[in-house]
This record gives C-alpha cells, sequence and structure tokens, in this order.
C-alpha cells in the first residue's frame, strides 16, 4: 500500500491527465519530452472548458470517452507559460522571477512534470547550499573502502538530471552565495560535469542527454542577498511571474486551495464565499496601495501575496470545522495582523491606517461584510 502523503507531486497527482495528453497529440517533440510544447502548455493552463480529442478510453459508466476537459492548475497569462516551454525546448536555462507567493515554485514543478515525467530532481537554494549540491559529492564509506569510483559517487540532483536527459530544478537561486551559483556558469556552457577524482575509469564526465534543461525561481525581495553574476545571467531567459490580475480567479484559487488544505485533514470547509471575497480584496488592497474604488492605501512592508492569502483562509476554515462558534469573519482581523507583522511590527500602524481609511469608508457605504468586519476593529488594537 502506499502511504498517504499531504502533498502529491505533479506527476503523481495529475498522472492520468499527463499520460492521456501525452498520447492525444502525435505533433513533434523536442528531444526528450515525453510531449508536445503544445500539450505541456495544455496541462498547465487549462483547455478553456473544451474537450482535448485524444484516444478512447473508459468513462465512470464504462462507455468510452474520447475527449477530456483538462483544468488549469497555473492561474496566470497563457502567453507567460508559453514563453516558458519555448525557452526550454530551445535548452536555454529559464528562471521565474517575482514576489514571494506567486507560484513560481509551482510552475516550475508543472513544467518539470509535463517534460520529463518528473519534478523531484530539486535543490533549494540557502546560504548553506554548497557546490557539492549543484554538482556530486561522496559516499564516504563507500570512499573509505574502496577510493573513488563510479559507485561511491553520490550525483546531484543536476547531474542527474543531466545524464538523464531530465529537467532540473534550483530554488531560491539568489539565496545561495555567488561561488555556488558560479557552479552553474560551466554546466549551463558546457552541459557536462567533470569528476577529476574518476579520470581514467568510466563516469569522469557527465554529458548532458537531450532534453536536460534548467528551471530556476527567484524571488524579487531577494535582490541583492547574493546577485548573479552577468555570465550566469546571460545563460537564463527570464520571466516575471506577476501577481493575478483578476479578482475571480484569485477568489477561486484561494477557495479550491483553502478547501483542499483543509479536507486534506478530514474535515468540512464551511467558510461562506463572500467571507473568501473580502479576505482576497483586503489581501489585493494591501498589496497594490491601491483599493478597487482607487483610494490610496499604505502598504505595508510584508509580502501579501495569493499564498497567504490561502494560509489566512485555510486557517479560517480550521477554526470554523473544529473550534465553530465565532463568526469566520471575526477570525480575519487577527490573522491580517499575523501576517503584516512579519517583516515589520510597526506595519501593524498600517493595517490600522487601512481599517479606519478604505475599509471605514466601504462600511459606511453600507456592506454588509465591510460593516461587520468594521466592527472587529479593536482587534489591531491587543
Amino acid at each position: 500500500m502506499t502511504a498517504a502523503r499531504q502533498i502529491d507531486p505533479p506527476e503523481h497527482r495529475f498522472a492520468d491527465e499527463l499520460a492521456f495528453l501525452a498520447a492525444a497529440d502525435d505533433g513533434a517533440r523536442p528531444p526528450g519530452w515525453r510531449m508536445t510544447p503544445r500539450a505541456v502548455v495544455t496541462f498547465i493552463t487549462g483547455s478553456g472548458g473544451k474537450p482535448v480529442a485524444g484516444p478512447a478510453t473508459a468513462g465512470s459508466d464504462g462507455k468510452p470517452v474520447e475527449g477530456r476537459v483538462v483544468e488549469p492548475k497555473f492561474v496566470g497569462e497563457r502567453a507567460l507559460v508559453e514563453r516558458c516551454v519555448v525557452t526550454l525546448a530551445g535548452e536555454r536555462g529559464l528562471l521565474l522571477v517575482g514576489e514571494p507567493g506567486t507560484a513560481k515554485s509551482m510552475l516550475s514543478e508543472l513544467l518539470a512534470a509535463a517534460i520529463c515525467g518528473t519534478s523531484a530532481l530539486a535543490v533549494q537554494g540557502t546560504a548553506g547550499t554548497t557546490e557539492d549540491q549543484l554538482r556530486y559529492g561522496w559516499n564516504y564509506a563507500l570512499l573509505l573502502a574502496k577510493g573513488p569510483s563510479a559507485e561511491s559517487l553520490v550525483p546531484s540532483p543536476i547531474l542527474t538530471a543531466m545524464t538523464g536527459g531530465a529537467v532540473a530544478r534550483v530554488e531560491e537561486i539568489t539565496r545561495c552565495l555567488p561561488e555556488v551559483q558560479d557552479a552553474l556558469v560551466s554546466i549551463m556552457s558546457e552541459r557536462r560535469i567533470s569528476v577529476p577524482e574518476l579520470a581514467g575509469q568510466e563516469g569522469a564526465t557527465g554529458y548532458a542527454a537531450p532534453g536536460f534543461c534548467l528551471i530556476a525561481t527567484a524571488n524579487l525581495r531577494d535582490r541583492g542577498v547574493s546577485e548573479m553574476s552577468a555570465a550566469l545571467k546571460r545563460r537564463f531567459n527570464f520571466e516575471v511571474v506577476p501577481p493575478i490580475a483578476d479578482l475571480d480567479a484569485e477568489v477561486a484559487l484561494v477557495t479550491k486551495q483553502a478547501r483542499a488544505a483543509v479536507e486534506r485533514g478530514g474535515a468540512r470547509f464551511a467558510v461562506d464565499e463572500a467571507v473568501l471575497e473580502t479576505l482576497v480584496v483586503a489581501f489585493r488592497d494591501l498589496r497594490t496601495g491601491t483599493s478597487a474604488e482607487g483610494w490610496e492605501v499604505e502598504r505595508p512592508s510584508s509580502v501579501m501575496s495569493t499564498a497567504e492569502a490561502v494560509a489566512v483562509a485555510a486557517s479560517i476554515g480550521l477554526s470554523a470545522a473544529y473550534l465553530p462558534g465565532p463568526d469566520p469573519l471575526s477570525l480575519l482581523p487577527g490573522h491580517l495582523l499575523g501576517v503584516v507583522r512579519k517583516d515589520d511590527p510597526s506595519d501593524a500602524e498600517r493595517l490600522l491606517a487601512y481599517w479606519d481609511g478604505a475599509l471605514r469608508r466601504r462600511a459606511e457605504a453600507g456592506s454588509r461584510m465591510w460593516r461587520q468586519l468594521w466592527e472587529h476593529r479593536d482587534v489591531l488594537r491587543d
């Protein structure tokens, strides 16, 4: 039996859909790709509610089904996804940049799963990431017992992706020290990794097989932490992943992901859609510095991302499921306060100013939800 998982990687969660799309499109595929670039875009952005024609499969009623509607998994511009796919089809490095919480990592996972069947060949960039984690290391017990050999070599996820013609991912590349980042320059230009310790032995050089490419992500908030060198930047195509522009799309995404988080715990998600829309509107006001009505809002320094909105919605949903009693809307001020205090405690004053400005004006205009929210202003003073 397969052990239960909190979160399945996309190659497992959407395995049936990936297999269907791979079989449905018999067009040209870049070397090493499991499906066509067109199918990869459809997998990520969806089929627009229209069934994708493909080989007949058995439906739930046992009758053959010749088409399948593909639901979107990434909320964003289709043109952005198309540019990403074209970049990888040309075996160029792809760097996804943007504010935290804009689904850069999720997009990189979806791309990797669709192109090569696995999103697991990843390195998480931190200040402690070493060059070995990008190139190779050793099984020291075998190294001491038998000396340097292919058996004692421990390939990095990037070396594994190179020799297997797969997609490697480096998360938060600008969190890595510059000298560690520079290990990627030769990898991406020469398309091989040499192992001097194995000179004269098989496996002394790992060559990139067709299909190998690299996706990296970086947060704009980390700019200047470990600035990428000009040489490394030239080896990437940069794509900015912006926040979700459409309110309805963001509300739908927050609802879907918060519901999934609550239901994974076996609870029922019972938060009214009006509460979730109010939550998302508040996040968007504070994120952009302007309300939907055009009123100026003082922006906190903390990131008011969609991912944070999902976390707050899930917390409210869990409270409603496990600790019923309070009005879910009454929980929103406390959670918002927790979000804005993450980077700068003084941002609590900016949140209070938002309450006394745009939120109060909406309450005075007669909106029931905003009037109820205004009544919980005292929570921000605690």
